[in-house]
């Protein structure tokens, strides 16, 4: 990675939902949170690390989310919603891209750990206000768009023994 320095002040901002669900269809394993932080920092100094996570009330979620506060991660919390046909839903693209946004001002380096070709947009704004944006995801489940968008793209597909538990 170029343009990257140990003082450069960093934010790692992670989709929960995108990143379990593009691990478990991909290889049917969960992601190891610790190393993504670990991989995300790369020896740069961490301001802030934030898991966006909804909750679906199912038994292990409780300890899944203090184990990311163990690790370092703040937790962004949604219940997820269920409509009259049945459908569910629960997203955190708004919340993830009004908190980089605003920690902006803040760091020199934002990561967005997920694939949703949606945070394109973001990372063009943040480059565009001076922040350097890195996306941290799988290449299969990455919108070719959101890796354009970045200034770098970190392939966990490139290390799973790395990345996956």
């Amino acid at each position: 990675m170029e343009n990257v320095h140990p003082g450069q002040r960093v934010a790692v901002l992670a989709d929960a939902q995108n990143l379990y669900h593009s691990a478990r269809s991909l290889y049917t394993r969960n992601i190891d949170y610790a190393s993504l932080l670990d991989a995300a920092v790369a020896d740069r100094q961490l301001t802030r690390a934030v898991a966006y996570v909804i909750r679906a009330d199912s038994p292990e979620e409780e300890s899944f989310f203090e184990a990311l506060v163990d690790i370092g991660f703040e937790t962004r919390i949604k219940d997820i919603k269920t409509f009259g046909d049945g459908s569910k839903k629960a997203d955190w693209d708004v919340g993830m891209s009004l908190d980089a946004v605003t920690l902006a001002n803040h760091v020199d380096t934002v990561v967005l750990a997920t694939g949703d070709g949606d945070f394109s947009r973001l990372c063009s704004h943040l480059r565009h206000e001076g922040v350097r944006t890195e996306v941290v995801a799988f290449q299969e489940s990455t919108a070719e768009e959101l890796v354009a968008a970045a200034d770098d793209f970190t392939d966990m597909s490139e290390d799973v023994e790395r990345f996956l538990l």
